[in-house]
């Protein structure tokens, strides 16, 4: 039977597999809850999900992020943030800027501020044996939002174009040379590069195509051609409906879409599955609102996991999960648990 890399390595050829690879990806509030509940420490968890994944990171050595009253949490790109998670940021700190003098002389961080040394004894532990993502999250478009504001955002795309381009340039320097540290010191102990940025809202994209192609579709080009250049997979989460992106980022290379959220326009499993199974690997789709969070029964779960399965892991292509990056809080476990076991039991026949 193949092991965990093995079988995830089988979805990225489109080959079927015995057991379909899952995976799991979890709030640390839900986390903590299904610990204690199963009575099992992070990695006991992680096997009782069946979790074909182990992920590793860089930790951040720069100087000490200061925060001001209000404030939670601070990115490296000095905007800080308060409330539920990483919370919202409280301030955008190039809302005014209309020069690309003005984008040069801001304080943009250091690569150096994040230590890859640690990595490859972090992921010695899982080498051969689980599928192993690291490089830098890289969440660029999330970035500029805040440094410019969102709203805000989109006006400076139509007023000052160049302006724009040169944020998302800079912004994704950054993220290049991090992920770059990180896969010069330990490529040969990572298999996929994840990167992570929500480019679609509920009802579709949050932007048109063209404004894609124009703005955002240049800083993933480059961090796929970054990943690639190491051998590495490269998956990309998204959340909400991007579905007008996808021909673009298939034809551009990434090799999978991370978590695919069935209930957002242009999302329809069916049809992602028909019309992109072939071209690119699918992970997720099973519904974290209307199955894992509000669904009735473990019973009832595993139906509708099933239902899932049997429209997208015919052909290979596919890696079985929630369809939200971190399974929330207010999930049962018991949920959770009727989930993977169903994709654990399923079999193509």
């Amino acid at each position: 039977m193949m092991n965990s890399r093995e079988r995830v390595f089988a979805a990225f050829d489109y080959r079927e597999t015995e057991i379909i690879p899952r995976w799991c990806g979890a709030s640390d509030e839900f986390w903590l809850k299904a610990k204690n509940e199963l009575q099992l420490d992070d990695e006991g968890l992680r096997q009782r999900f069946g979790d074909d994944f182990r992920r590793v990171y860089a930790r951040y050595c720069g100087p000490e992020l200061n925060l001001s009253k209000g404030a939670s949490w601070k990115s490296p790109f000095g905007i800080e943030r308060n409330g539920i998670g990483y919370g919202q940021p409280l301030t955008h700190p190039m809302s005014e800027v209309c020069t690309i003098e003005e984008v040069e002389d801001y304080p943009w961080p250091d690569p150096q501020w994040m230590d890859p040394t640690k990595i490859r004894s972090d992921a010695e532990q899982w080498v051969g044996e689980y599928a192993i993502l690291g490089g830098d999250w890289s969440p660029f478009w999330h970035d500029v939002i805040d440094l410019l504001g969102h709203e805000n955002l989109y006006y400076k795309m139509y007023d000052y174009p160049d302006v724009v381009k040169k944020i998302f340039e800079k912004v994704t320097d950054y993220y290049i040379e991090v992920s770059r540290n990180i896969f010069d010191e330990a490529a040969d102990v990572i298999d996929i590069f994840f990167i992570g940025n929500d480019l679609g809202g509920q009802t579709g994209p949050l932007l048109s195509l063209d404004m894609y192609l124009e703005f955002i579709h240049p800083s993933i080009k480059r961090i796929i051609d970054l990943g690639h250049s190491y051998e590495l997979k490269v998956m990309m989460h998204c959340c909400g409906g991007y579905r007008p992106f996808i021909p673009s980022l298939i034809e551009a290379g990434m090799d999978g879409l991370h978590a695919l959220q069935p209930d957002a326009g242009g999302m329809a499993p069916v049809a992602l599955k028909r019309d992109f199974g072939k071209d690119i690997v699918l992970n997720g789709a099973i519904d974290s609102h209307h199955i894992l969070i509000n669904g009735e029964s473990p019973g009832f779960v595993r139906d509708k996991t099933i239902e899932l399965l049997e429209i997208m892991a015919p052909g290979g292509g596919y890696i079985a999960g929630a369809s939200h990056d971190t399974i929330l809080e207010e999930t049962p476990v018991e949920n959770v648990l009727a989930m993977f076991d169903a994709i654990g039991d399923f079999r193509i026949y």
